[in-house]
């Protein structure tokens, strides 16, 4: 007997997903296997990516019987910006996983009242996504020299970043045991031919960009607009990269140099990204900042590196009440979200999830990310008898004793 056509399964054509893991996994059945296993990245074994996210695992929530609020507040201040959740849009490079990009991003966190952070090496301008609405701040490498440093820089401030965020650290290393995609240096008919068996299997991915092409004329060029000179050409990821990488490191004069330049320019936060140390957090605070990041680069950086979970409340017990600490790394649900804050962030910013969002379903798969987070933080806010996001604290939570990474602690305090 064949079942009535209003009888179906409500979920098998529905584009809404329940949780971050489904939203994974249809982006796996859409996208080509070099572009999904781009996503995942980490770097070396993955030991920090996967501890990104097992380690959430590893603390618990003590939830009251009686008492629960029968409102609840997620609303918080951070960088100077009220927002409407604890979750940010962490700037990811080259999000060419949908047509628009980080434009759908932006769009969704204006939509959901959250900020958006933009990659220099983004594959939209840093002109069309704040021109979206969403309150963008635009994330800097140390690359080239400190004029074109500034130049992008004054360029941000124009198009109407309202904050910069610097990711200064990197070691650049590769291979990766599992295997590292082939990522071409631009779209040409060669490259299409080399890589039309593994495009050909997921033709509505391949269905999406066609229609792009046939609106714009244009096909995704793998480059870095917003590391165009000016009047002159976007580098090629490639290229933006190499640039990268033959840059001298910066010092800690460099970073408060930094920092003064966008001062002088724009006057809105500087937040540094990538802080994994306590001494490290107290020389940012000495450089002036206004925010740091506690993060791992998601484990695309430098493998081994502790879970950025475990590191945040040395460092926000430390310098919380200098500067505004968030933390960035493994995030997949809402009660990771609370299970952060309490230990000190101001917020979490998220980076694979909405990728995952953006493939699977554009603007509004970034929105469904957004929504199930903040869901999950109502719901953990609920169970915990407490009316808002800013009365978290250690005690809601079951933490190991041996739970936190103290990494860097002042000599002083490390010999008492």
């Amino acid at each position: 007997m064949q079942t009535p056509s209003w009888f179906e399964n409500p979920w098998k054509r529905n584009p809404w997903f329940e949780s971050v893991a489904v939203a994974q996994e249809r982006a796996r059945k859409r996208l080509p296997a070099p572009v999904y296993s781009a996503l995942l990245a980490g770097s070396e074994r993955g030991q920090s990516r996967d501890d990104n996210q097992s380690a959430f695992a590893e603390l618990g929530l003590a939830p009251h019987v009686v008492g629960q609020q029968p409102e609840r507040d997620q609303t918080t201040s951070v960088f100077g910006q009220q927002i409407s959740s604890p979750v940010i849009i962490s700037p990811t490079g080259v999000q060419a996983v949908h047509p628009d990009g980080e434009v759908a991003v932006a769009r969704a966190a204006a939509a959901r009242g959250t900020i958006m952070g933009l990659s220099n090496f983004a594959s939209k301008s840093v002109e069309e996504v704040c021109a979206t609405g969403a309150t963008t701040f635009f994330q800097m490498y140390w690359t080239g020299d400190r004029d074109t440093m500034i130049q992008r820089m004054e360029r941000a401030h124009a198009a109407g970043s309202q904050g910069l965020i610097a990711t200064l650290d990197w070691s650049f290393s590769i291979g990766r045991d599992w295997g590292s995609p082939e990522i071409p240096e631009k779209v040409d008919l060669k490259t299409m031919i080399r890589m039309a068996p593994q495009v050909a299997t997921r033709p509505r991915w391949l269905a999406d960009f066609g229609r792009q092409f046939r609106e714009t004329g244009k096909l995704p060029d793998l480059t870095a607009p917003n590391l165009a000179p000016p009047g002159g050409n976007a580098p090629t990821f490639f290229g933006a990269y190499y640039e990268w990488m033959t840059t001298p490191p910066p010092s800690w004069e460099d970073v408060a140099w930094m920092r003064e330049q966008w001062a002088q320019i724009s006057g809105t936060p500087f937040v540094l990204k990538g802080v994994s140390r306590v001494d490290d957090a107290l020389r940012a605070v000495d450089a002036g900042v206004a925010g740091i990041s506690v993060s791992n680069h998601g484990g695309n950086n430098l493998d081994g590196t502790p879970a950025a979970i475990r590191m945040v409340r040395p460092i926000a017990e430390r310098v919380g009440d200098q500067v505004d600490v968030v933390m960035d790394g493994g995030i997949r649900r809402g009660s990771d979200v609370v299970k952060a804050v309490a230990l000190g962030a101001k917020a979490v910013l998220i980076g694979r999830a909405y990728l995952w969002g953006l493939a699977a379903n554009g603007q509004a798969g970034v929105e469904n990310v957004l929504d199930l987070l903040t869901g999950g933080v109502d719901s953990a806010l609920r169970g915990l008898a407490l009316s808002s996001v800013t009365d978290l604290r250690p005690e809601h939570l079951l933490v190991p004793h041996d739970f936190d990474r103290e990494l860097g602690l002042p000599v002083t305090t490390a010999a008492r």
